[in-house]
């Protein structure tokens, strides 16, 4: 199953630390796979609030997540966007092929 990491980040910044985390972010996904789904694109808020942007990175499974933001090529350049730019950041799994939602219910139905 696919695996997510997901950025909120509150406020774009340009500080020359930002742009060279930019410059060189690529290179440390490369070897797990990671690849951009999302990177800081205007945002359609339809509930709620949601100030900033986002950014949504696609490995093949969240363990290579992980092990991507923890590792020393990552966490070499992290702090060039966490100096500057406030935001949270989240690894999740995607949902099985074949998802279904109304089975997803059933069995929560079945189980209360």
């Amino acid at each position: 199953m696919k695996g997510y990491a997901l950025a909120h980040l509150y406020n774009r910044s340009t500080h020359d630390d930002v742009l060279d985390y930019l410059e060189r972010i690529q290179g440390t996904l490369e070897p797990f796979e990671g690849r951009f789904l999302a990177h800081g694109p205007q945002v359609q808020v339809l509930e709620g609030e949601w100030p900033g942007t986002v950014v949504i990175i696609e490995f093949p499974d969240s363990d290579r997540a992980r092990a991507w933001y923890t590792s020393d090529a990552y966490q070499a350049i992290l702090r060039q966007r966490t100096d500057h730019i406030e935001g949270s950041a989240v690894i999740f799994d995607g949902v099985r092929d074949g998802h279904d939602p109304a089975k997803m219910a059933a069995a929560i139905r079945d189980a209360r």
